[in-house]
């Protein structure tokens, strides 16, 4: 395999070069399929990925979104109901100067008591009109909260993906590594025998330097992988895997005449649209300020030497003399021109979102495509021509290494197209989901 036949070899460096042969062949046999991703670190918890979108959509984030939920919901509590009635309780007529006589003080003394009883009439539908701009604000921070949810398990996607790759880069380059060491022992036996050069035994050294060192830095892209997941996931304390296997290459054939139903289902389109339903009640709200409230009230008085028992009722209204609500319903209006402002905005947002995801998933899949089933097996047939030529003695060792550089960047550019792929199909899936978070429907292959 490494520049000479076997029959020109003593024994022992035959079978060691056999031995090398057959690992780089069955290493390059095995690699012909997406290569199975190893476990991660000892002792790591191993996760699906319907597990870390699941995972995802409850972390630190989504639950400080859920707060914000459960706050509207308590402004609708807040809104829903009548004023409440107000209780009051006077004394007067006290003579400082006379006196106010003698016995009880609630029977007979000269005070006048009093207790009443308030209640606000609100009119022009106010409390409707409260609810239901409270209510539209419940719907926009639900729909906050699955946007918080799905943007979460778009990031834990795309962190799983890299796990995925930097555990599949960590396979690869130990079988690099592997062969590197095995070239370069065996170039060390040939230089003692007399049958290669110190100059080839130098160069299969540094490359397996090098070969090690790509072997540490893998190691390293893997931890901080494993890392970057657990932050996402809310477990910093937790050292985690990737156990699944890469999704199938799959593109849509091309978009939907009207991405409408799609762009209707967003929940950021969804916000914004409860948003404006909220600016508009706010608006009538504001509106309805022009027709006053009336306060009626009445009070039981109780005064010795006078009477014991007298009523009085009351009826109170602002008179709205020079200032109609102005300034409220003018606010009002420019919030709800704001509000339908942003969800023109949105809707544009969403579908261009829409649109670029379908063409980065159609571009990456086409990436996909040409790394793996046309670039990788060429750079593994330039291996397989350039190991045939240096056991010919047709090629140098340097073309050897070469060709091995090449395997070696075709295969890694493949695990990338991989990874890219992956993160782009699981976005495309939740970009579209039509119900909700799906994490079931978004990790299927």
């Amino acid at each position: 395999m490494f520049g000479i036949t076997l029959s020109m070899l003593k024994p022992p460096y035959a079978a060691w070069i056999l031995s090398a042969t057959l690992m780089a062949a069955g290493m390059h046999a095995g690699a012909e399929a997406p290569p199975r991703p190893a476990a991660g670190a000892p002792g790591a918890l191993s996760l699906t990925l319907t597990q870390v979108l699941e995972a995802a959509a409850q972390n630190a984030d989504a639950r400080v979104a859920r707060s914000g939920v459960d706050a509207a919901q308590a402004d609708v509590l807040a809104a829903d109901h009548a004023p409440l009635p107000q209780l009051s309780a006077k004394a007067s007529q006290i003579d400082l100067q006379n006196g106010v006589g003698g016995g009880n003080w609630l029977r007979d003394k000269r005070v006048d008591k009093s207790v009443g009883l308030d209640w606000t009439w609100e009119r022009g539908d106010k409390r409707a009109l409260r609810t239901a701009s409270a209510r539209s604000a419940v719907q926009a921070a639900q729909q906050d909260w699955r946007a918080v949810r799905q943007q979460q398990q778009m990031q834990a996607a795309s962190a799983y993906f890299d796990l995925l790759a930097a555990q599949a880069r960590v396979v690869e380059v130990q079988g690099l590594s592997d062969s590197a060491a095995a070239l370069a022992e065996l170039m060390g036996k040939r230089v003692q025998a007399g049958d290669a050069a110190p100059q080839d035994l130098s160069r299969s050294e540094v490359e397996a330097a090098k070969a090690r060192n790509d072997l540490r830095a893998a190691e390293a892209d893997r931890r901080q992988a494993a890392l970057q997941l657990a932050r996402l996931l809310g477990r910093p304390g937790d050292a985690l895997a990737a156990e699944e296997d890469w999704p199938r290459a799959h593109a849509p054939a091309e978009l939907q005449p009207t991405l409408q139903p799609w762009i209707d289902a967003r929940p950021e389109v969804r916000a914004a649209q409860a948003r404006e339903d909220a600016a508009q009640a706010a608006l009538d709200l504001a509106r309805a300020g022009r027709k006053s409230d009336v306060t009626w009230g009445v009070s039981l008085d109780h005064f010795p030497g006078t009477s014991t028992r007298q009523l009085e009722l009351r009826l109170q209204m602002p008179l709205q003399l020079g200032y109609q609500q102005q300034g409220e319903i003018g606010r009002a209006q420019a919030q709800l021109n704001q509000a339908r402002e942003l969800n023109a905005k949105a809707r544009a947002d969403a579908e261009l979102d829409l649109q670029q995801a379908w063409t980065t998933l159609q571009t990456q899949a086409a990436l996909l495509h040409a790394q793996q089933d046309e670039l990788l097996p060429r750079a593994r047939a330039l291996m397989a021509q350039a190991e045939l030529a240096y056991r010919k003695g047709a090629s140098s060792l340097t073309d050897l290494i070469e060709a091995r550089r090449t395997l070696r960047a075709a295969v890694l550019d493949a695990l990338d197209a991989r990874r890219n792929h992956a993160s782009a199909l699981v976005q495309w899936r939740l970009l579209t989901e039509t119900n909700g978070a799906a994490p079931e429907a978004a990790a299927q292959p």
